[in-house]
């Protein structure tokens, strides 16, 4: 019962790489699919809360959808992580939940330099 359970909210973690060569494969599963938004692909509603675009990794892309205010990061070439299925007929992502990366935030800060002596 317990397995049964936990494979029912069993969520897959892939790139867009990895599905975008078998969307099939995946129809009706829950995932998560990371890529990088194709500049120029990003269509949006005059309400700003339907959008389309495409993702792509590795020269793989998939056509995605999303309902809802996106994160302040979501633009041309944004690391992004959709959760949601695959479109009944195969053709696109139907995003549920997305977060979008900001790697400048994440980066490595430069060592400092030698502390700063107080002046006499």
């Amino acid at each position: 019962l317990l397995f049964t359970t936990l494979q029912d909210n069993l969520q897959y973690y892939k790139y867009v790489d990895e599905v975008a060569a078998a969307p099939h494969e995946w129809q009706g599963k829950t995932l998560q699919v990371h890529g990088y938004v194709v500049p120029g692909s990003v269509r949006g509603t005059s309400d700003r809360l339907n959008w389309k675009f495409d993702l792509q990794r590795n020269g793989k892309v998939i056509s995605a959808t999303y309902k809802g205010v996106t994160p302040d990061t979501f633009k041309d070439d944004a690391e992004v992580v959709l959760t949601g299925q695959f479109h009944e007929n195969g053709e696109g992502f139907n995003a549920t939940d997305m977060t979008a990366k900001c790697p400048s935030k994440y980066e490595e800060a430069p060592p400092a330099g030698p502390a700063a002596t107080p002046s006499s």
